[in-house]
């Protein structure tokens, strides 16, 4: 019997607590689902109010444990009044912390522009590192924290017209280790999810922009592209007490695509 509880707190993640940003759509919203699903009290934020709501309806018909926050994770005071709800909303604990939110697209590397720069490193890398900042002392107190990047695999292998899209994945792989070191003594683990292509509306909007086949641009072993729920499962594994002794690592989730060379 003793066993058998200790074997389902294992693999359960009930009387957790968890942010996720950007859970509206594409990989977020699968990480939202799959946390929920586990037994974990979700808290997410959107930048379209709209949006936000409509899919809070979906979940609360669902009866699912899932609140959310209007943040623009760009802009350094939503992301200070996102962390203020999270501390308010879990009395000032947090089990969980996955940024997720990012953005990029493809274009030759002399033609981006400053504000072009500015904004993609501020969405993808600046935002994930204020909030693990913010976040640091929620995830201490929790006396089990985890923190989780959704980089990509072009932080770690060359492609083209992606530079600054690469440099911010790059940068958070970097970020994982320094943090998994670091913040070890605070019992909080640190690790990066690196997805190939994804199913995602971002993906598919560079698809119809550049209007290349997806055969053409992505040579996957496994021969498709990813699904959001491909990346949401490996995050909540990693949340798990069975994954405890997992910090540090960068993690490709991309059909083989970051291993062949043909």
């Amino acid at each position: 019997m003793n066993n058998s509880k200790s074997f389902k707190m294992r693999w359960s993640l009930q009387g957790t607590t968890a942010l996720v940003t950007g859970g509206c759509g594409g990989i977020g919203r699968g990480i939202v689902e799959e946390l929920a699903a586990f037994g974990a009290t979700v808290h997410f934020c959107h930048k379209n109010e709209a949006e936000l709501n409509q899919r809070l309806e979906q979940w609360d018909e669902l009866n699912l444990p899932i609140t959310g926050s209007l943040c623009d994770v760009s802009s350094r005071d939503d992301r200070q009044k996102l962390m203020e709800r999270v501390s308010s909303l879990f009395c000032g604990k947090l089990n969980i912390l996955v940024n997720n939110v990012g953005t990029g697209f493809f274009k030759p590397t002399e033609d981006y522009t400053a504000e072009e720069f500015s904004f993609i490193m501020s969405t993808n890398f600046e935002s994930a590192f204020h909030l693990s900042q913010l976040a640091h002392s929620l995830l201490k107190e929790s006396g089990s924290g985890s923190i989780l990047f959704i980089s990509s695999i072009a932080g770690l292998v060359g492609a083209k017209q992606v530079s600054l899209y690469a440099a911010s994945k790059g940068a958070l792989n970097q970020l994982t280790r320094n943090l998994a070191c670091e913040w070890a003594k605070d019992n909080i683990r640190t690790n990066s999810i690196a997805p190939g292509p994804t199913r995602t509306p971002l993906l598919l909007k560079n698809f119809e922009n550049n209007q290349v086949p997806e055969s053409k641009i992505f040579p996957i072993p496994l021969g498709r592209v990813g699904e959001p729920e491909d990346v949401a499962s490996l995050v909540a594994f990693l949340c798990l007490p069975a994954a405890s002794y997992i910090t540090g690592q960068i993690i490709c989730v991309d059909g083989g695509r970051s291993v062949n060379v043909l």
